[in-house]
């Protein structure tokens, strides 16, 4: 049996043995430490689409009340482009170390599974975030220039079924949170019409003002002021009870076309983000959504707070995750064709 010496090794004393370890606490970034210091420097929160849209119009005061409650600077951060699938793919291959978190809406449900069905690599998988908490959820309206000769629903349908394809819609993206309810209304009432995309829904909503685009689907928050102004005219809602900002407004259930379409807003981070960073930011969270200030902001704008902590709004958004998926494979052949 081989017996292996080894010299003695000095007992340290107690301040310096203490010292050690706070020194190597600190020396490992996943330690609790290290995360209990986040966040020590700006954070970056990605906006995938231009200024004027209702994530940018929710993204703002709840960067803005964040950085109070972090005590750090937010620091917003628009990338717009293909739907929004251009920032949220960016935000999916960023860092996962808490200093970069995405404001975006539904359509991060809905912009993968388009990718797919048309023979495209997505630009992110819903895999790769993290919810953190949902701020607002308002059903898309349907909106004219308030000079146009119609006055309800039913007068634009006729219309567009006595002149197929004549009319089009502006929307901020193939596939995003405008394309989708127009199609699906398209598709319920049986008429055509010609898609324009935009980068945006600020974009679009310009374009309807300026008449370049007939008509176009909207979360509240971008139109409800123009409508309040006598700009825009809003004809129908995708809804399932009256509008708070637009009351007597008819949903399209109403009016016979079940077609219900919900636009929510809601914060994510990168899969892998640490758990403290993701406690400490749903804490904060919860912080802001109890703030009468943004809450104020928000409804102003015309998309009331309707605020989902982390758990329960990762079960709404499976859920409908999952609705948008059977939408998308419902309205494919329509988008292909008709669009």
């Amino acid at each position: 049996m081989i017996r292996r010496h080894f010299p003695a090794v000095p007992t340290l004393g107690l301040p310096v043995a203490f010292g050690l370890l706070l020194a190597l606490a600190f020396a490992l970034p996943g330690s609790a430490l290290a995360q209990h210091a986040w966040p020590d420097k700006p954070v970056t929160m990605i906006v995938p689409f231009p200024p004027g849209g209702v994530a940018d119009t929710v993204a703002r005061p709840v960067a803005e009340a964040l950085s109070r409650e972090l005590k750090q600077t937010i620091v917003i951060e628009n990338k717009p482009g293909a739907g929004g699938a251009l920032g949220m793919g960016y935000a999916a291959r960023a860092a996962a170390d808490g200093y970069t978190i995405l404001m975006t809406l539904s359509s991060i449900s809905i912009l993968p599974e388009a990718d797919k069905l048309l023979g495209r690599k997505p630009a992110y998988q819903l895999n790769q975030f993290r919810p953190i908490a949902r701020f607002t959820a308002d059903p898309t309206v349907f909106v004219v220039r308030a000079d146009a000769p119609w006055h309800t629903l039913k007068e634009f349908v006729d219309d567009a079924k006595k002149h197929p394809g004549a009319y089009n819609y502006g929307s901020s993206g193939n596939y995003g949170t405008m394309h989708v309810p127009m199609e699906m209304l398209k598709s319920e009432a049986g008429f055509r019409m010609t898609h324009i995309p935009f980068t945006g829904a600020g974009p679009a909503v310009v374009a309807l003002l300026g008449g370049q685009v007939d008509a176009l689907a909207s979360g509240p928050a971008t139109v409800v002021q123009q409508i309040h102004a006598g700009k825009l005219r809003a004809l129908a809602h995708w809804g399932d009870h009256p509008l708070a900002a637009l009351p007597g407004v008819p949903s399209l259930t109403q009016l016979g076309y079940p077609a219900q379409f919900a636009q929510w807003s809601a914060l994510f981070v990168p899969a892998g983000t640490p758990d403290a960073v993701i406690q400490r930011l749903r804490a904060a969270a919860q912080k802001v959504a109890a703030d009468p200030a943004v809450q104020q902001t928000i409804a102003r704008a015309g998309s009331p707070l309707d605020y989902l902590d982390a758990p329960a709004f990762q079960a709404y958004w499976d859920a409908d995750a999952a609705k948008m998926t059977d939408a998308v494979h419902r309205i494919d052949m329509p988008l292909r064709e008709t669009s």
